[in-house]
């Protein structure tokens, strides 16, 4: 049908028109568009609107037919006539609109109505500031609307949906409004919690720089303290520089010293052998002279005196050379020393070699009448010893029967005692120069010889340890002659003649000192004290003996040895004699003195068991468990004394009892069982008796 063709040209026609190109979006918020942006040009009809009209005019049966369909539809196509000119929707007229006149009388009321309702709404177009505001044209607009009612309808709900339209705009304006202060609100309130923390992020680098600052300015007073302390540290090592300095200065101030007295020794002894070389020349000519007479007494020339005759002549030959090479102004040497004792000794083998063959005939002569004699004189001497030997049984056996004990040690106990006696005051007179002299450096040298000698033995106790080595290595050294320091100085026993006896005695003296005192207080100190002394006995046999002759003379009874009172001796010495300690004309109290013996005899009870552990032990022990037996018989075949008597045994088979059972065994036992059985009843009744005698004298 013509009318359904011409709907949707109309449609088509709305649609191009400017009012259809308006794009109604509900998103322009979101999207951020301007909802009135399409509102900027006045509305108007389509060019093809006349046309339309033109054939609506053309078919009144299908413009009203139209009509009612757009009525019943609301189809926004609008019906003219031809007569009827085209005019915009708005009450501007289009510029290419033409006046037509109207087809039909029916739509002239409806288009006067239209026209009215159309005039109440006015066109509204944006100003600068986005707000709607009606628009004005200055051109007046036509009295008549050639649009039909229909048409007109169509623009006014047009501008009713339009105002409908604006309204949403402005209150969706509105709420953007709020919406966009609300935003603004919030990002001024974000950017004011920004600017806080932005102030606290600096007050905090303020602190921090503030905190690096003070730390940098206690990192540099600690540098300047720390540079103070240097400078106080170097202070200090500059004043120890000066005090090593000054201790060298003192030290090459001394060494030049020994070098001077060095020197002068070596003068001394360069004389020395200058006198010994000629006095071997002056022994060598003589025995020279001695050998020219002795050939004429042989019965004829013999090839072998010949020989011996040329070799003295060449042994003088080679003294004199070396008597020639000192003349030049040097003293011999060892050396030259050597050779001439040597030639001198080959020259005594020579006359010796020249003697005996002179003599051997007379020899022969002589022998068998010496032969004889001494046949003769063994037998004499066989036969007196015999006699001795029965005699002096018959005297033990009448002692015994008549007296019990003895009140004496054996004969050659007390030999042995006066030989080690002997020796001892031999080394002390060898040495009496060094300790009598005046010189100001031999003195120093004694007391540091002393010293080395008894600090490492005073060093000595019960929990010495691995210190006994150290301790043992060293009075080793000193005895070897080898340097030790002591106080920080060195000495050797070489530096004097008498060193080494001086050391030696004094070293024995003070092992014995630490027996009466130390191991007197502390008995368990007496096995360190008498391994090294073992030790030191075993290397050096000297030192042995004068250990042997202190600890006699200080205890007697360690022999044992009772020693008689003589005529003229004082009651003080006699005491002297048997041990006591007599000070300011006081006899020491019988506790002490009984402390002091007990100490000794487990010195020497701990010496004859114990052996240095880092010895050879290839050699025999040199004073071993034998001298133990010895001095435990001995002790009891003599008559025992109050006190002292019981005193010694125990403290002596306390400490040497476990090896003397050892070693002996069953003779061990039956030597205990004559204490038990025969001994301590003796000893008890003697007891007895001291006791009754001593309270008679005090009485």
């Amino acid at each position: 049908m013509p009318a359904e063709s011409l709907r949707w040209d109309t449609l088509e026609a709305l649609k191009n028109s400017p009012k259809g190109r308006l794009k109604y979006n509900p998103d322009w918020l979101e999207k951020g568009e301007d909802i009135l942006s399409g509102c900027n040009e006045a509305p108007s009809l389509s060019p093809l609107s006349g046309l339309i009209l033109k054939r609506l005019n053309m078919s009144p049966r299908a413009l009203q037919k139209t009509c009612s369909l757009g009525s019943a539809s609301t189809d926004p196509g609008t019906g003219l006539s031809e007569e009827a000119p085209v005019s915009s929707t708005s009450p501007f007229p289009s510029a290419n609109a033409q006046p037509t006149p109207l087809s039909s009388p029916q739509l002239v009321p409806r288009l006067k109505k239209d026209t009215e309702q159309a005039s109440l709404f006015p066109a509204f177009a944006p100003d600068a500031s986005n707000n709607l505001s009606p628009v004005t044209n200055p051109i007046p607009s036509p009295t008549i609307s050639l649009l039909s009612p229909r048409a007109t309808q169509m623009e006014g709900f047009i501008r009713i949906f339009e105002e409908k339209h604006r309204a949403k705009a402005k209150m969706e304006l509105s709420l953007r409004q709020e919406l966009q202060e609300k935003l603004v609100a919030s990002v001024a309130s974000r950017e004011s919690e920004q600017l806080k923390r932005f102030e606290e992020l600096m007050e905090l680098k303020q602190r921090q720089e503030y905190q690096s600052m003070t730390d940098m300015m206690d990192r540099e007073y600690a540098l300047t303290q720390e540079s103070i302390g240097r400078q106080e540290k170097l202070k200090e090592e500059h004043k120890n520089r000066i005090k090593i300095l000054n201790l060298r200065l003192r030290e090459a101030e001394q060494q030049r010293l020994r070098e001077a007295e060095f020197e002068r020794q070596r003068q001394v002894e360069g004389r020395e052998r200058l006198r010994a070389l000629n006095a071997v020349q002056e022994e060598i000519l003589q025995l020279n002279q001695l050998l020219e007479p002795a050939a004429p007494t042989q019965s004829g020339p013999s090839p072998d005196l010949t020989s011996y005759s040329t070799r003295a002549n060449q042994l003088c030959s080679q003294v004199s050379e070396v008597v020639r090479m000192t003349a030049e102004g040097e003293f011999p040497s060892v050396e030259d020393m050597t050779v001439a004792e040597r030639a001198l000794h080959e020259m005594r083998s020579l006359i010796r070699v020249m003697q005996e063959a002179a003599a051997q005939a007379q020899e022969k002569r002589k022998k068998e009448q010496e032969e004889e004699e001494e046949r003769r004189k063994m037998a004499m001497l066989q036969a007196q010893q015999e006699e001795q030997k029965k005699s002096a049984a018959l005297s033990a056996k009448e002692k015994a029967r008549k007296k019990g004990l003895q009140t004496k040690a054996e004969q050659s106990t007390l030999k042995w005692y006066q030989e080690l006696q002997d020796s001892a005051n031999q080394c002390a007179q060898s040495f009496e120069g060094l300790n009598n002299t005046k010189d100001i450096q031999t003195k120093k040298l004694r007391m540091e010889l002393q010293k080395a000698a008894t600090i490492p033995v005073s060093q000595i106790s019960s929990i010495s340890g691995s210190k006994l080595r150290e301790i043992f290595d060293k009075i080793d050294k000193l005895l070897s002659g080898r340097s030790v320091v002591s106080g920080g100085k060195s000495v050797s026993t070489s530096q004097h003649p008498n060193g080494l006896d001086f050391v030696s005695y004094k070293l024995a003296e003070k092992f014995v000192k630490q027996g009466e005192e130390e191991v007197a207080s502390h008995h368990e100190a007496a096995f360190p004290i008498a391994v090294v002394a073992s030790g030191v006995w075993e290397l050096h046999p000297k030192v042995g003996d004068f250990i042997l002759a202190h600890l006699h003379k200080k205890c007697p009874y360690a022999v044992p040895h009772y020693p008689p009172m003589k005529d003229g001796t004082s009651v003080e010495e006699y005491q002297k004699i048997l041990g006591y300690r007599v000070e300011d004309g006081g006899v020491e109290a019988q506790d002490s003195f009984l402390k002091r013996m007990s100490g000794m005899i487990r010195l020497y009870a701990a010496m004859i068991q114990l052996r240095w552990p880092y010895g050879s032990k290839q050699g025999p022990d040199p004073h071993g468990l034998n001298n133990g037996w010895r001095w435990l018989a001995q002790m009891l075949n003599m008559e025992p004394l109050a006190d002292v008597t019981a005193t010694l045994l125990f403290d002596f088979l306390e400490v040497c009892g476990n090896a003397l059972m050892k070693q002996y065994q069953v003779q061990f036992w039956k030597l205990i069982l004559l204490i038990q059985e025969e001994y301590l009843p003796r000893y008890n009744r003697h007891s007895q008796q001291f006791s009754c005698i001593t309270s008679v004298h005090n009485s």
